[in-house]
């Protein structure tokens, strides 16, 4: 009976989570899902956590996802490591466009610069995910990255005539996108 509740308990132990990565928003984190029961699973303290990381970052702006690593300590405690926040939003960034393309392959939502992609990696190389990379090789993932974004990569930066025909070609694309998903939106609910 002892060996059982002895098994019963390292199982237990086993069972639980001791690691956890997440996306967070700086300064936003709150104890509703999915964060909340992902840290609940692990037996930590959520309204303790949220408390923490929004004020490790409260010198980052606001609603930047954070790239976030959390480990449990067996004494419950827990360690929070902050990573660099995604490429696709050094990219979005860079390019000055608030939303992807719908058809990557077909559309293009911005246009960045070589030096743009450069600066990029150069940041992100602190990443641990990239540390055995070389900074050629982090350029070409990113530009892979911004291809799949819709973003398109020049070696110069384009003149103030081709972005502002760019920027308004852009903006009707963008309006002609939101009347479709609006018409299917309704066309949905007509249905129902």
């Amino acid at each position: 009976m002892a060996a059982r509740k002895a098994v019963a308990q390292v199982a237990e132990k086993v069972k639980r989570k001791t690691f956890l990565s997440a996306l967070i928003p700086a300064g936003k984190a709150t104890p509703a899902p999915p964060l909340g029961p992902e840290l609940g699973q692990m037996q930590i303290q959520i309204a303790a956590f949220c408390k923490d990381f929004n004020e490790k970052t409260a010198h980052i702006k606001p609603g930047i996802k954070i790239r976030t690593e959390i480990t449990l300590n067996p004494d419950r405690s827990y360690n929070i490591k902050l990573l660099n926040p995604i490429t696709s939003y050094f990219l979005m960034q860079a390019a000055g466009c608030q939303k992807g393309a719908v058809k990557s392959s077909k559309q293009v939502t911005g246009i960045i610069t070589l030096k743009h992609i450069y600066e990029i990696a150069k940041i992100k190389s602190q990443d641990p995910c990239f540390a055995c990379m070389t900074l050629e090789q982090i350029c070409n993932t990113f530009i892979g990255c911004a291809h799949t974004i819709g973003l398109k990569v020049v070696r110069h930066p384009p003149s103030v005539e081709e972005l502002r025909e760019f920027l308004t070609k852009r903006a009707e694309e963008i309006a002609q996108e939101d009347k479709e998903l609006e018409e299917t939106r309704i066309s949905k609910m007509l249905r129902l």
